[in-house]
């Protein structure tokens, strides 16, 4: 059974481009996108749980702050392994970042970076 990945971006192009990154070094892998906070939540209200959520900092409506801050409150979600990945690199992002997510990773990313924060979380 495949590990799913959301993606949570405002950036359609984002969210597949990572998509493909993630289907290149596996197929174990199932990835789910959200282009907003508010869609995020609402898959995830909707019993889609993923076995691990990139999240944007940066979105309109709701950042990637808040959409953080909703899954913390959440008993069955604040178990999924949450990982920034975001073009915010000022170090208040990246420190309270750390703080809020179990991983933090600044676009432009590496595949290999990408890779391995994945393999950290999801592979067994």
């Amino acid at each position: 059974m495949k590990k799913k990945i959301m993606v949570v971006d405002d950036e359609p192009d984002q969210i597949l481009t990572v998509k493909l990154v993630i289907e290149d070094f596996s197929d174990k892998y199932e990835v789910i996108g959200a282009d907003s906070g508010k869609q995020c939540l609402e898959l995830l209200k909707d019993s889609q749980i993923p076995d691990l959520i990139l999240l944007d900092i940066m979105m309109p409506g709701m950042n990637g702050w808040d959409v953080a801050a909703e899954i913390k409150k959440n008993p069955i979600w604040n178990k999924i392994p949450l990982v920034f990945l975001t073009a915010k690199t000022d170090s208040f992002s990246k420190t309270f970042g750390g703080i809020v997510s179990q991983d933090y990773i600044t676009k432009p990313y590496e595949k290999k970076e990408l890779k391995e924060c994945i393999d950290k979380f999801l592979d067994e």
